[in-house]
Protein backbone atom coordinates (compact mmCIF):
# COMPACT_ATOMS: atom_id res chain seq x y z
CA UNK A 1 0.00 0.00 0.00
CA UNK A 2 1.69 2.79 -1.40
CA UNK A 3 0.73 6.35 0.17
CA UNK A 4 1.49 10.02 -0.63
CA UNK A 5 1.85 13.09 2.48
CA UNK A 6 -1.45 13.86 1.81
CA UNK A 7 -2.62 10.24 2.28
CA UNK A 8 -1.47 9.80 5.25
CA UNK A 9 -2.17 12.96 6.90
CA UNK A 10 -5.74 12.03 6.27
CA UNK A 11 -5.19 8.36 7.79
CA UNK A 12 -4.30 10.16 11.41
CA UNK A 13 -7.06 13.01 10.83
CA UNK A 14 -4.92 15.79 9.48
CA UNK A 15 -2.74 18.14 11.71
CA UNK A 16 1.23 19.29 11.64
CA UNK A 17 4.10 17.15 12.54
CA UNK A 18 7.34 18.82 13.11
CA UNK A 19 9.98 16.39 13.32
CA UNK A 20 14.15 16.97 13.63
CA UNK A 21 17.18 15.30 14.89
CA UNK A 22 15.49 11.76 15.95
CA UNK A 23 12.80 11.93 14.79
CA UNK A 24 14.10 12.26 11.03
CA UNK A 25 16.64 9.13 12.03
CA UNK A 26 13.51 7.34 12.70
CA UNK A 27 11.68 8.16 9.39
CA UNK A 28 14.14 7.18 7.02
CA UNK A 29 14.84 3.43 8.44
CA UNK A 30 13.56 0.78 5.86
CA UNK A 31 12.39 -2.74 7.45
CA UNK A 32 16.09 -5.21 8.23
CA UNK A 33 14.87 -8.35 9.87
CA UNK A 34 11.56 -8.46 7.88
CA UNK A 35 13.44 -8.52 4.45
CA UNK A 36 16.34 -11.00 5.28
CA UNK A 37 14.70 -14.02 4.51
CA UNK A 38 14.86 -12.47 0.23
CA UNK A 39 19.05 -12.20 0.75
CA UNK A 40 19.38 -15.57 2.67
CA UNK A 41 17.12 -17.71 0.64
CA UNK A 42 19.56 -20.33 -1.12
CA UNK A 43 22.33 -19.83 1.36
CA UNK A 44 22.06 -22.79 4.00
CA UNK A 45 24.16 -25.71 2.66
CA UNK A 46 21.42 -28.83 2.93
CA UNK A 47 19.03 -29.05 0.44
CA UNK A 48 15.87 -29.22 2.08
CA UNK A 49 16.50 -25.86 4.40
CA UNK A 50 17.66 -24.16 1.02
CA UNK A 51 14.51 -25.10 -0.81
CA UNK A 52 12.32 -24.46 2.02
CA UNK A 53 13.93 -20.87 2.55
CA UNK A 54 13.18 -20.26 -0.97
CA UNK A 55 9.59 -21.68 -0.49
CA UNK A 56 9.38 -18.86 2.37
CA UNK A 57 8.99 -16.04 -0.56
CA UNK A 58 5.75 -17.89 -2.19
CA UNK A 59 2.75 -15.49 -2.52
CA UNK A 60 -0.04 -16.27 0.11
CA UNK A 61 -3.37 -14.43 1.11
CA UNK A 62 -2.65 -11.49 3.78
CA UNK A 63 0.72 -12.36 3.59
CA UNK A 64 0.14 -14.51 6.66
CA UNK A 65 2.39 -17.07 6.07
CA UNK A 66 0.46 -20.07 7.20
CA UNK A 67 3.14 -22.46 7.21
CA UNK A 68 5.13 -24.53 9.05
CA UNK A 69 7.45 -26.98 8.35
CA UNK A 70 9.34 -30.33 9.84
CA UNK A 71 12.53 -32.09 8.69
CA UNK A 72 12.55 -35.64 8.86
CA UNK A 73 14.99 -38.36 8.88
CA UNK A 74 17.45 -37.14 5.96
CA UNK A 75 15.72 -36.60 2.89
CA UNK A 76 11.99 -35.63 3.82
CA UNK A 77 9.95 -32.46 5.11
CA UNK A 78 6.37 -32.44 6.61
CA UNK A 79 4.76 -29.02 5.09
CA UNK A 80 1.38 -28.52 7.82
CA UNK A 81 -1.34 -25.31 7.66
CA UNK A 82 -0.82 -23.14 10.94
CA UNK A 83 -4.12 -23.02 12.09
CA UNK A 84 -3.34 -19.59 14.02
CA UNK A 85 -2.74 -17.95 10.58
CA UNK A 86 -6.59 -18.35 9.23
CA UNK A 87 -8.78 -15.75 7.99
CA UNK A 88 -12.34 -17.09 9.26
CA UNK A 89 -14.03 -14.14 7.86
CA UNK A 90 -12.93 -13.78 4.38
CA UNK A 91 -11.68 -17.05 4.04
CA UNK A 92 -14.31 -19.68 5.96
CA UNK A 93 -13.29 -23.18 4.33
CA UNK A 94 -9.74 -22.06 3.80
CA UNK A 95 -9.55 -22.68 0.44
CA UNK A 96 -7.73 -19.20 -0.40
CA UNK A 97 -5.37 -20.67 2.71
CA UNK A 98 -5.28 -23.64 0.93
CA UNK A 99 -4.31 -22.14 -2.62
CA UNK A 100 -1.22 -20.08 -0.41
CA UNK A 101 0.53 -23.21 0.64
CA UNK A 102 0.39 -24.79 -2.81
CA UNK A 103 2.93 -22.01 -4.04
CA UNK A 104 4.84 -22.45 -1.07
CA UNK A 105 5.26 -25.99 -2.43
CA UNK A 106 6.07 -25.31 -5.87
CA UNK A 107 8.20 -22.60 -5.13
CA UNK A 108 9.81 -25.59 -2.85
CA UNK A 109 9.78 -28.06 -5.95
CA UNK A 110 11.49 -25.39 -8.25
CA UNK A 111 14.35 -24.48 -5.58
CA UNK A 112 15.27 -28.06 -5.08
CA UNK A 113 15.12 -28.61 -9.47
CA UNK A 114 17.31 -25.68 -9.46
CA UNK A 115 20.19 -28.49 -7.98
CA UNK A 116 19.21 -31.29 -9.48
CA UNK A 117 16.77 -32.71 -6.33
CA UNK A 118 13.65 -33.86 -7.57
CA UNK A 119 10.61 -33.91 -5.16
CA UNK A 120 8.23 -36.41 -4.28
CA UNK A 121 4.85 -35.01 -2.77
CA UNK A 122 2.78 -36.73 -1.34
CA UNK A 123 -0.43 -34.73 -0.33
CA UNK A 124 -2.66 -35.68 2.62
CA UNK A 125 -0.37 -38.93 3.57
CA UNK A 126 -2.25 -38.76 6.86
CA UNK A 127 -6.30 -37.65 5.59
CA UNK A 128 -7.42 -33.92 5.67
CA UNK A 129 -7.38 -32.77 9.11
CA UNK A 130 -5.80 -29.82 11.13
CA UNK A 131 -3.06 -31.88 13.01
CA UNK A 132 -1.53 -33.82 10.16
CA UNK A 133 0.80 -32.82 7.02
CA UNK A 134 -0.94 -31.21 4.22
CA UNK A 135 2.30 -32.56 1.90
CA UNK A 136 5.30 -35.02 3.12
CA UNK A 137 8.25 -34.27 0.12
CA UNK A 138 10.73 -36.94 -0.20
CA UNK A 139 14.08 -35.10 -2.25
CA UNK A 140 16.14 -37.34 -4.78
CA UNK A 141 19.32 -36.15 -6.05
CA UNK A 142 19.94 -36.03 -9.85
CA UNK A 143 16.32 -36.21 -10.31
CA UNK A 144 15.18 -33.07 -11.99
CA UNK A 145 16.07 -30.65 -14.64
CA UNK A 146 16.44 -26.85 -13.00
CA UNK A 147 12.92 -24.84 -14.37
CA UNK A 148 13.55 -21.06 -16.01
CA UNK A 149 10.71 -20.21 -13.93
CA UNK A 150 12.92 -20.08 -11.28
CA UNK A 151 15.11 -17.38 -12.39
CA UNK A 152 12.07 -14.86 -11.33
CA UNK A 153 11.53 -16.20 -7.64
CA UNK A 154 13.51 -13.49 -6.13
CA UNK A 155 12.19 -10.49 -7.81
CA UNK A 156 8.66 -11.68 -7.56
CA UNK A 157 5.92 -9.21 -5.89
CA UNK A 158 2.57 -8.47 -5.22
CA UNK A 159 1.84 -4.74 -6.47
CA UNK A 160 -1.00 -2.95 -5.12
CA UNK A 161 0.46 0.33 -6.73
CA UNK A 162 -1.93 2.18 -10.01
CA UNK A 163 -0.74 0.43 -13.31
CA UNK A 164 0.55 2.24 -16.48
CA UNK A 165 -2.65 2.05 -18.94
CA UNK A 166 -0.95 0.82 -21.91
CA UNK A 167 -2.62 -3.04 -22.92
CA UNK A 168 -0.23 -5.78 -22.86
CA UNK A 169 1.95 -7.05 -25.88
CA UNK A 170 0.35 -10.00 -27.41
CA UNK A 171 3.25 -12.23 -27.01
CA UNK A 172 3.29 -11.43 -23.25
CA UNK A 173 -0.61 -12.52 -23.12
CA UNK A 174 0.17 -15.42 -25.02
CA UNK A 175 2.52 -16.56 -22.66
CA UNK A 176 0.46 -15.47 -19.64
CA UNK A 177 -2.35 -17.21 -21.28
CA UNK A 178 -0.58 -20.84 -20.70
CA UNK A 179 -1.26 -19.97 -16.61
CA UNK A 180 -4.96 -18.93 -17.19
CA UNK A 181 -7.50 -16.90 -18.94
CA UNK A 182 -6.38 -13.59 -20.03
CA UNK A 183 -9.02 -10.47 -20.21
CA UNK A 184 -7.92 -8.09 -22.38
CA UNK A 185 -10.87 -6.97 -24.49
CA UNK A 186 -12.32 -3.42 -23.68
CA UNK A 187 -15.96 -4.25 -22.43
CA UNK A 188 -14.88 -7.23 -20.46
CA UNK A 189 -12.01 -5.59 -18.56
CA UNK A 190 -14.78 -2.56 -18.01
CA UNK A 191 -16.77 -5.52 -16.73
CA UNK A 192 -14.47 -7.05 -14.46
CA UNK A 193 -13.39 -3.70 -12.68
CA UNK A 194 -17.15 -2.97 -12.09
CA UNK A 195 -17.26 -6.67 -10.53
CA UNK A 196 -14.07 -5.66 -8.68
CA UNK A 197 -14.77 -2.96 -7.15
CA UNK A 198 -18.11 -4.02 -5.88
CA UNK A 199 -16.70 -6.64 -4.19
CA UNK A 200 -14.42 -4.20 -2.40
CA UNK A 201 -17.30 -1.96 -1.36
CA UNK A 202 -18.64 -5.32 -0.05
CA UNK A 203 -15.47 -5.71 2.07
CA UNK A 204 -15.08 -2.26 3.44
CA UNK A 205 -18.89 -1.64 4.38
CA UNK A 206 -18.89 -5.48 5.97
CA UNK A 207 -17.24 -3.97 9.30
CA UNK A 208 -15.83 -8.04 10.43
CA UNK A 209 -14.87 -8.57 7.49
CA UNK A 210 -12.35 -5.34 7.24
CA UNK A 211 -11.37 -5.69 10.80
CA UNK A 212 -9.87 -8.70 9.89
CA UNK A 213 -7.67 -7.09 7.37
CA UNK A 214 -7.28 -3.72 9.48
CA UNK A 215 -6.11 -6.11 12.07
CA UNK A 216 -3.23 -7.39 9.99
CA UNK A 217 -1.91 -4.22 8.92
CA UNK A 218 1.69 -3.55 9.94
CA UNK A 219 2.49 0.60 10.02
CA UNK A 220 6.02 1.60 9.68
CA UNK A 221 9.69 -0.17 10.05
CA UNK A 222 9.40 -0.83 13.89
CA UNK A 223 6.25 -2.80 13.47
CA UNK A 224 6.99 -4.61 10.40
CA UNK A 225 10.50 -5.99 12.38
CA UNK A 226 8.64 -7.16 14.68
CA UNK A 227 6.14 -8.94 13.27
CA UNK A 228 7.66 -9.35 9.49
CA UNK A 229 3.74 -10.99 8.21
CA UNK A 230 0.58 -9.23 7.59
CA UNK A 231 0.10 -6.17 5.51
CA UNK A 232 3.07 -3.95 5.21
CA UNK A 233 2.72 0.14 5.10
CA UNK A 234 5.71 1.77 4.42
CA UNK A 235 7.69 4.86 4.18
CA UNK A 236 9.66 7.68 5.74
CA UNK A 237 6.59 9.28 7.05
CA UNK A 238 5.11 6.22 8.16
CA UNK A 239 7.57 5.66 10.49
CA UNK A 240 7.37 8.72 12.33
CA UNK A 241 4.29 8.37 12.40
CA UNK A 242 3.76 5.07 14.05
CA UNK A 243 7.02 5.87 16.32
CA UNK A 244 4.54 8.83 17.44
CA UNK A 245 1.57 6.59 18.17
CA UNK A 246 -0.35 8.68 15.48
CA UNK A 247 -1.61 6.14 13.11
CA UNK A 248 -2.70 3.20 14.63
CA UNK A 249 -5.31 -0.28 13.33
CA UNK A 250 -8.05 1.46 15.37
CA UNK A 251 -8.27 4.55 13.46
CA UNK A 252 -8.31 2.79 10.31
CA UNK A 253 -11.77 0.50 11.29
CA UNK A 254 -14.68 3.11 11.49
CA UNK A 255 -16.52 3.42 7.98
CA UNK A 256 -16.19 6.74 6.98
CA UNK A 257 -13.09 7.73 8.62
CA UNK A 258 -10.08 9.31 7.44
CA UNK A 259 -8.29 5.97 7.13
CA UNK A 260 -11.54 3.57 5.58
CA UNK A 261 -11.70 6.59 2.97
CA UNK A 262 -7.73 6.51 1.99
CA UNK A 263 -8.48 2.63 1.63
CA UNK A 264 -11.35 2.87 -0.31
CA UNK A 265 -10.03 5.57 -2.70
CA UNK A 266 -6.48 3.67 -2.96
CA UNK A 267 -8.48 0.49 -4.36
CA UNK A 268 -10.51 2.64 -6.78
CA UNK A 269 -7.87 3.97 -8.22
CA UNK A 270 -6.00 0.73 -8.85
CA UNK A 271 -8.98 -0.77 -9.92
CA UNK A 272 -9.78 1.77 -12.64
CA UNK A 273 -5.99 2.00 -13.66
CA UNK A 274 -5.92 -1.92 -14.85
CA UNK A 275 -5.63 -2.37 -18.28
CA UNK A 276 -6.21 -6.45 -17.82
CA UNK A 277 -6.92 -9.21 -15.59
CA UNK A 278 -6.27 -13.08 -15.62
CA UNK A 279 -8.70 -15.52 -14.08
CA UNK A 280 -8.15 -19.31 -12.90
CA UNK A 281 -10.35 -21.85 -13.05
CA UNK A 282 -10.37 -25.50 -11.58
CA UNK A 283 -12.49 -28.16 -12.82
CA UNK A 284 -13.17 -28.53 -9.05
CA UNK A 285 -12.45 -27.33 -5.73
CA UNK A 286 -10.74 -30.52 -3.46
CA UNK A 287 -8.12 -29.62 -1.27
CA UNK A 288 -6.16 -30.62 -3.99
CA UNK A 289 -7.68 -28.81 -7.08
CA UNK A 290 -6.80 -26.06 -3.95
CA UNK A 291 -3.43 -26.98 -3.91
CA UNK A 292 -3.06 -27.43 -8.09
CA UNK A 293 -4.47 -23.84 -7.94
CA UNK A 294 -1.73 -22.76 -6.07
CA UNK A 295 0.80 -24.38 -8.49
CA UNK A 296 -0.82 -22.54 -11.41
CA UNK A 297 -0.64 -19.07 -9.43
CA UNK A 298 2.43 -19.65 -8.50
CA UNK A 299 3.89 -20.41 -11.87
CA UNK A 300 1.53 -17.32 -13.55
CA UNK A 301 3.43 -15.00 -11.29
CA UNK A 302 6.68 -16.11 -12.37
CA UNK A 303 6.12 -15.98 -15.57
CA UNK A 304 4.51 -12.35 -15.55
CA UNK A 305 7.54 -11.05 -13.69
CA UNK A 306 9.87 -12.28 -16.28
CA UNK A 307 7.83 -10.55 -19.11
CA UNK A 308 8.46 -7.56 -16.53
CA UNK A 309 4.32 -7.09 -15.56
CA UNK A 310 2.88 -6.76 -12.44
CA UNK A 311 -0.04 -8.71 -10.65
CA UNK A 312 -1.91 -8.18 -7.69
CA UNK A 313 -4.53 -11.07 -6.98
CA UNK A 314 -8.01 -9.40 -6.41
CA UNK A 315 -9.40 -12.06 -3.91
CA UNK A 316 -13.12 -10.01 -2.52
CA UNK A 317 -15.07 -11.29 -5.09
CA UNK A 318 -14.33 -15.02 -4.80
CA UNK A 319 -14.60 -15.02 -0.98
CA UNK A 320 -17.24 -17.31 0.45
CA UNK A 321 -18.80 -15.67 3.27
CA UNK A 322 -22.76 -14.60 2.52
CA UNK A 323 -22.15 -10.73 1.78
CA UNK A 324 -20.24 -11.78 -1.26
CA UNK A 325 -22.55 -13.80 -2.99
CA UNK A 326 -23.45 -12.02 -5.76
CA UNK A 327 -20.49 -11.14 -6.55
CA UNK A 328 -19.40 -14.69 -6.27
CA UNK A 329 -22.17 -15.67 -8.24
CA UNK A 330 -21.45 -12.89 -11.20
CA UNK A 331 -17.76 -13.92 -11.91
CA UNK A 332 -18.87 -17.40 -11.76
CA UNK A 333 -21.19 -17.10 -14.32
CA UNK A 334 -18.95 -15.33 -16.59
CA UNK A 335 -15.81 -17.20 -16.05
CA UNK A 336 -16.92 -20.99 -14.91
CA UNK A 337 -18.54 -23.77 -16.18
CA UNK A 338 -21.57 -25.36 -14.12
CA UNK A 339 -19.43 -27.17 -10.91
CA UNK A 340 -16.26 -25.57 -12.15
CA UNK A 341 -14.52 -23.03 -9.44
CA UNK A 342 -12.72 -19.44 -9.91
CA UNK A 343 -9.90 -20.20 -8.22
CA UNK A 344 -7.87 -17.11 -8.74
CA UNK A 345 -8.68 -13.44 -9.99
CA UNK A 346 -6.17 -10.94 -10.86
CA UNK A 347 -5.26 -7.38 -12.52
CA UNK A 348 -1.78 -7.64 -14.55
CA UNK A 349 -0.60 -4.46 -16.22
CA UNK A 350 3.11 -2.40 -16.06
CA UNK A 351 3.70 -0.32 -12.77
CA UNK A 352 6.92 1.09 -11.27
CA UNK A 353 8.69 -1.83 -8.43
CA UNK A 354 7.63 -2.10 -5.02
CA UNK A 355 9.87 -3.31 -2.18
CA UNK A 356 9.93 -7.17 -0.69
CA UNK A 357 6.94 -8.17 1.35
CA UNK A 358 8.08 -8.75 4.73
CA UNK A 359 9.10 -12.70 6.12
CA UNK A 360 9.37 -14.53 8.92
CA UNK A 361 12.73 -16.51 8.95
CA UNK A 362 13.18 -19.94 8.02
CA UNK A 363 14.38 -21.17 11.90
CA UNK A 364 10.79 -19.46 12.99
CA UNK A 365 8.76 -21.58 10.34
CA UNK A 366 10.40 -24.72 11.11
CA UNK A 367 8.94 -27.44 14.08
CA UNK A 368 10.76 -29.64 16.21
Amino acid sequence: MKLTRRKVLLLVGGGAIAAAGAGAVVASRAPSRAVEPWSLAGGYGEIRRNALSWALLAPNPHNLQPWKAQLIGTDSVALFLDPARSLPQTDPFGRQITIGLGCFTELMRLAAAESGFGVDLDFYPEGENSQSPVVRARFRPNAAQPDPLFGAAANRRTNRSVYDMRPLPSDAAATLSEYGVVVSEPDAVASLRVLAKDAWDIELTTPRVWKESVDVLRFGAGQIDASPDGLAVRGGLINLLAVLGLITQEAQLPQGSMGWQTAMDSFTDAIASTPAFVVQVSEANSRRDQLDAGTRWLRLSLAATQLGLSLQPLSQALQEYPEMAAPYARIHALYAKPGHTVQMLARVGFAPPVPAAPRWSLEEKLVG
